[in-house]
């Protein structure tokens, strides 16, 4: 009995074993990684000072501003009466319906066609180089400068588009000054003119895949490069076809690149104020088809005066980036093939 209860005080608790475990986990000597901390905190300052200043500061300044009311200024404390008022008006909900459509309409169309676009490049030998380039030209252009080339061509009197419409006998359209559905146009009217997106706001879409296509298109020749040619040859010789090769071997190989670039432009589709506000020539809204939630922000902001109502419709649109994004890394990146 005394020689078991010897051999019981000799051994280690759970509680000795446990700290003893942790002392070895976080044993500086053991991890010598963690001799580096200083360091990395060193290097990760810059960063995270530009981060703090321009983009958590003004984030916890807007969330501030969103609990007061008044014009021009700060009102009346009015706690979250701003977001309240913002989930309770139509025009809240026009521009993120607005919001929505653009997204949906340029997401897909665009990742579709670029890769579609990087695919072709890829198989080409001679002049790829070339080819690269100019489809990335429109990317690094100036969306700005770009939009008002764009705003000509679809100008209703002599713009290209309905120049091109004369001659194929078909008639000219307002284009960015076309409130009613596209939808509505191409069934003749048989559909109501507020249903789908407007045919000024599909301008905008036209525009902004063809704006964000060269970039699209070089990420995915960085991936396509990763993709190992045997596993394609192999498919070719078990008697696989193109369109069987891509659905089968690169796409489920593609699977990081086309969830990064659902991320990216899930975001900037949500932020997108260039477009929107040179081509609809700084404010003329086609009865708020084309307004989305970023203008809306801006016209309330700087045109109306109402700062805490503005920085609360912000917020919201924060909000909901985060809660996309977060729905595509925890459910869709599930989905993603690393390796």
């Amino acid at each position: 009995m005394k020689g078991a209860r010897k051999q019981n005080m000799g051994t280690p608790g759970a509680h000795d074993s446990a700290l003893g475990w942790l002392d070895d986990r976080f044993d500086p000597r053991r991890h010598p990684r963690f001799e580096d901390a200083p360091l990395a905190a060193l290097l990760l300052a810059p960063a995270l000072l530009i981060l703090g200043v321009f983009g958590f500061a003004p984030l916890a300044a807007a969330a501030y501003m969103s609990l007061f009311g008044g014009k021009q200024g700060m009102g009346p404390f009015v706690g979250l009466g701003n977001y309240a008022q913002a989930l309770g008006s139509p025009d809240f909900w026009r521009s993120f319906l607005v919001t929505l459509y653009y997204a949906l309409g340029t997401i897909p169309t665009a990742m579709a066609l670029s890769f579609l676009i990087a695919y072709a490049l890829h198989r080409i030998v001679r002049g790829r180089a070339l080819f690269r380039v100019v489809y990335f030209l429109p990317f690094i252009t100036s969306a700005v400068a770009a939009a008002i080339v764009w705003r000509t061509l679809f100008n209703p009197q002599m713009g290209f588009f309905n120049t091109l419409l004369q001659h194929l006998g078909a008639p000219p359209q307002q284009w960015l000054l076309e409130p009613r559905g596209i939808l509505h146009l191409l069934t003749g009217g048989h559909l109501p003119a507020s249903f789908g997106p407007s045919l000024a706001l599909c301008c905008i879409i036209l525009f902004d895949i063809w704006h964000s296509s060269g970039f699209m298109i070089v990420v995915f020749l960085a991936g396509l490069s990763s993709v190992p040619r045997e596993l394609e040859e192999a498919a070719r010789i078990d008697g696989a076809g193109t369109f069987q090769n891509i659905c089968h071997v690169v796409l489920p190989l593609l699977s990081p690149t086309l969830f990064f670039l659902a991320i990216i432009s899930t975001i900037r589709a949500f932020q997108a104020f260039n477009s929107f506000y040179a081509l609809t020539q700084g404010g003329s809204w086609v009865l708020g088809t084309t307004e989305n939630l970023v203008l809306h922000i801006y016209t309330n902001f700087y045109e109306y005066g109402y700062w805490g109502y503005s920085s609360a419709i912000a917020a919201l649109l924060s909000l909901a980036i985060v809660l996309l994004t977060a729905f595509q890394w925890f459910y869709v990146g599930r989905k993603v093939h690393y390796g």
